[in-house]
């Protein structure tokens, strides 16, 4: 190819897209939904929950320096991270469900990403103005001082948005008050300040400037949601059947042989990421039927039905085409593949609170020593040694009661007591060296290990538990 003709680029700048403003209730349904998440995600740090003298006061916290989550009345430990796990799966599960029933609408509603991109238009629509005043602004060459000034005005409400973000989830791992106290006065530890930096940073260019990139781009999801789709998924569509051909029509005019579509554009220049709804289904597309808002609200200015643009299902389509109804709502949200989603999602949820409820307020385990494994002492009784791990899930102090069940000639001995209880600080888990004795010529000469079980009691309310491990030395 000669120098005269170079190949043509691979690469499209992008084109910012301005979504106009639109009503109706989709578009009402996301303001409430920005309004709760957006209020939980700030307000949940300080949420005040007393748990006793010796626990923090934060209804939410992630405490990583004491290996704690507290979550209102519940408090999970290091060795619980079964619950957390099982939440995500309900997460994915969860998911799952609702795209199978109607399409992206975690995309459309309530990702963050889609939250805090619907916070950052709101903003810039209230310091530039709607979608055309804001295209005049893009499309001015020349950088005035009214421009300078909107966009400098913009960029500092985008910036307190985004500090307001890092601020937050910075919260949920300490206490609020004492960090925002700390924060203010530069005492914070350095980890806090730099997290805080990358979140505001990552929010003013994914919320400000990225935007619809992210969904398209980054996000994997766009790209796995067809398999949780099927023909029986109610999204966001175009009755192409009922719209064409196109054209422009007035309010009381009939044409013949023309749809009902009169080539607005209210439907693409409403959509948060550019896409013409009417070229059919899109992986762009996020559902979140600001469309169909801005389609019913020409149908009723010009005295056609609404629902040119609706939730619809694939499988309607013939039904409709031949001017059959289509079919009940619950026969495309109930069915095998829902049902399926529903029933695992309720079995792990069932699973969770099921080791929720039953999960005592002691526990222990025990570690072996293995070098040696056994001693023979001066005596020719034999010793093993064991560290136990006493864990004391109240909020004050217990004293737990050890003891052996198993060969009735072993002894049980705590390191630095001569007693068979020790005092166990509230939520703590206290380290205890554990010695079992056998007598001499009392351990069997067949076996190198005996099963033992080491129990411990709470004195307070007799809770007790008790962990299974072996006692290794041959007889003499």
């Amino acid at each position: 190819m000669s120098d005269s003709n170079p190949a043509p680029s691979l690469y499209a700048a992008r084109e910012p897209i301005f979504p106009r403003r639109v009503s109706g209730k989709f578009r009402n349904l996301k303001w409430y939904i920005m309004a709760v998440t957006l209020g939980i995600y700030y307000l949940t740090p300080w949420i005040r929950w007393d748990r006793g003298p010796s626990l923090p006061d934060q209804a939410v916290l992630l405490d990583l320096a004491n290996r704690r989550f507290y979550f209102f009345w519940i408090e999970i430990w290091p060795h619980e991270f079964y619950f957390v796990a099982g939440l995500l799966i309900m997460a994915g599960l969860g998911l799952f469900l609702f795209t199978s029933a109607l399409g992206r609408v975690w995309c459309g509603y309530a990702c963050p990403q889609t939250v805090w991109t619907d916070l950052f238009i709101l903003v810039e629509r209230w310091i530039e103005g709607d979608r055309n005043a804001r295209l005049r602004l893009h499309r001015q060459k020349k950088m005035d001082f009214r421009k300078a000034r909107l966009r400098v005005t913009k960029w500092v409400a985008w910036f307190l948005i985004g500090l307001a973000t890092g601020g937050a989830w910075v919260f949920y791992f300490a206490d609020a008050p004492t960090l925002a106290y700390d924060l203010v006065t530069l005492n914070a530890h350095p980890i806090a300040y730099s997290t805080m930096l990358i979140l505001t940073a990552t929010t003013f260019l994914f919320g400000g400037f990225a935007r619809e990139q992210i969904c398209i781009y980054a996000c994997p999801w766009p790209r796995i949601q067809a398999a949780m789709m099927d023909e029986d998924t109610l999204t966001v569509g175009y009755r192409e059947w009922r719209g064409e051909p196109r054209g422009k029509l007035k309010k009381g005019q009939v044409a013949e042989g023309q749809g009902d579509c009169i080539d607005c554009m209210a439907c693409v220049n409403v959509c948060p990421v550019g896409i013409d709804i009417r070229d059919g289904q899109q992986m762009e597309c996020i559902t979140c039927a600001l469309c169909i808002d801005a389609c019913d609200d020409v149908m009723a200015k010009i005295g056609k039905p609404r629902g040119l643009i609706d939730y619809m299902a694939l499988s309607d389509e013939t039904l409709e085409r031949e001017g059959q109804p289509p079919k009940n709502i619950w026969k495309h949200i109930l069915r095998p593949r829902t049902i399926m989603y529903t029933s695992l999602w309720s079995l792990v949820g069932v699973g969770l609170l099921f080791a929720l409820f039953i999960r005592s307020d002691i526990e222990l385990t025990v570690a072996p020593e293995r070098n040696p494994t056994f001693v023979t002492l001066s005596d020719g009784s034999i010793r093993n040694t064991y560290d136990v791990r006493l864990r004391n899930k109240h909020g004050e102090d217990r004293v737990f009661k050890l003891s052996i069940k198993g060969d009735p000639a072993m002894r049980l001995q705590l390191e630095g007591t001569v007693y068979h209880s020790v005092n166990v600080p509230a939520d703590t888990a206290l380290l205890q060296r554990v010695y079992i004795v056998s007598a001499k010529g009392s351990a069997p000469s067949q076996a190198s290990s005996t099963p033992v079980r080491i129990w411990v009691e709470d004195l307070i309310n007799g809770e007790r538990a008790h962990k299974d491990t072996s006692f290794n030395g041959k007889g003499n």
